[in-house]
């Protein structure tokens, strides 16, 4: 009995432990189960964060590459390397790469405009600060590394010039045109700072010319050069202060004193665009453009000298006008633009603010820059070139003189660029001076 109980109890024992086994093994099965299903779940879910990614990226490019009507040009930024690989023809390549930087200059612009949204008044205004002149800058750069120190000058003249002449002029004829029964009003108080700026630049670039011109100098061309670097601190300094003048003027604009400020203020708010793309997009956009904008400026300056013979075009006309328009596209558009909408102040800080950030910064830092790596650029730009400036600015300041604008004093301002422009066609830089 204790043989037969005690097998009886073994093969119960068994059972137990096989049926103990068996639901081990079902159990461990479930697991499997839910972890594929956890794994489709999650593939499924990356799929559709890349669905996701993929379509913003495509509504970024539509946005950014395929809203506006003059990237059309886009494709001759291709197109000159294409040129330049098969055929060697400098002429081609200039204007191929002249036209394809004319739109990637205006989408820069566009770009820094969307990422200030995000960004508060102070932040916005040193973007528009560093992004506003970014291709002047990079072409100069440019020419400044191959050592084309006079068309480094010449540019950037040009551009002063440019959105003194052309691109405000254009501005007060539009917006007359569309206001034509009254005169348009702007803020003289500003205007007036803007120009004493603008004449201390002018001042900076006089004294270095007007010595090496009546043979003054201690040491010949190293007096001027000194002279230069010194001038294009002291010129920071003025452009530091002045971003700081600003910078502290619009944080104390930005409280509203009484309920009508206030509700003012809620309204310009109200009017404000939307953001077409998000902040990262927006940086994303400003990179590509950048590096997009310095391969083709390399391509431009390499081609410059070239060019000139090619087309029969003086070197100083493509330095003062050609390159400088191209620069200045963005500028141009938005003057335009807020004129007609009667905003003839943002009008005036654009254009103007563009020449003194050319004047007070960009000019001394290319300077400065040149200093640094072995290239004696200074402040020299000759009589022709200085002379030039100095009769744009005193213009200007007449036709400011009393805070009003109409289209007439627009005309007038277009047809003294005509006569700038013609007056570079025919001038040449002596051999002495070319670099």
């Amino acid at each position: 009995m204790k043989r037969i109980t005690s097998m009886g109890s073994a093969d119960g024992m068994s059972a137990i432990e096989l049926e103990n086994r068996n639901l081990i093994i079902a159990s461990s099965s479930f697991p499997r189960r839910s972890s594929s299903f956890e794994e489709a779940s999650s593939l499924n879910h990356d799929k559709g964060k890349l669905s996701v990614v993929r379509s913003k990226v495509f509504s970024s490019i539509k946005v950014v590459v395929l809203s506006a009507k003059i990237n059309v040009l886009m494709p001759f930024g291709p197109l000159a390397i294409l040129l330049d690989k098969l055929f060697h023809n400098h002429g081609l390549v200039f204007l191929s790469s002249l036209l394809g930087i004319l739109p990637l200059a205006e989408r820069l612009g566009y770009t820094t405009e969307q990422l200030v949204c995000f960004t508060g008044p102070t932040v916005g205004s040193l973007l528009n600060a560093t992004f506003g002149n970014a291709t002047e800058l990079i072409i100069s750069i440019h020419a400044l590394k191959s050592g084309l120190i006079r068309v480094v000058q010449q540019s950037l003249l040009g551009s002063i010039l440019s959105n003194l002449l052309l691109v405000l002029g254009s501005a007060f004829f539009a917006g007359g045109l569309v206001f034509y029964d009254r005169e348009q009003i702007f803020n003289k108080a500003d205007a007036t700072v803007d120009f004493g700026l603008l004449l201390m630049a002018v001042m900076g670039l006089l004294f270095p010319s007007v010595l090496h011109s009546t043979n003054t100098e201690a040491i010949n061309w190293k007096s001027e050069l000194a002279l230069s670097r010194f001038t294009s601190c002291i010129m920071l300094v003025a452009y530091a202060s002045y971003i700081a003048f600003q910078l502290n003027g619009r944080k104390n604009a930005q409280a509203p004193v009484d309920d009508e400020e206030r509700g003012l203020s809620e309204v310009d708010s109200a009017d404000a665009e939307a953001p077409e793309i998000s902040m990262w997009e927006s940086i994303i956009w400003l990179s590509i453009l950048t590096v997009w904008i310095s391969i083709l400026s390399e391509y431009l300056v390499n081609t410059i000298e070239g060019a000139s013979e090619d087309l029969k075009i003086p070197i100083p006309f493509i330095s003062v006008i050609l390159l400088p328009i191209v620069g200045n596209a963005t500028e141009h558009v938005g003057t335009i633009i807020f004129a007609v909408k009667d905003k003839l102040d943002i009008s005036l800080g654009v254009a103007i603010g563009s020449s003194i950030q050319i004047s007070l910064f960009v000019i001394p830092f290319c300077v400065v820059t040149g200093w640094i790596v072995g290239r004696p650029m200074d402040l020299n730009f000759q009589l022709f070139e200085t002379t030039s400036l100095f009769i744009a600015v005193v213009i200007v300041a007449f036709m400011l003189h009393n805070g009003t604008s109409n289209y007439l004093k627009g005309l007038m301002l277009i047809l003294c660029y005509l006569i700038v422009a013609a007056s570079y066609f025919v001038h040449v830089d002596p051999p002495s001076i070319q670099t």
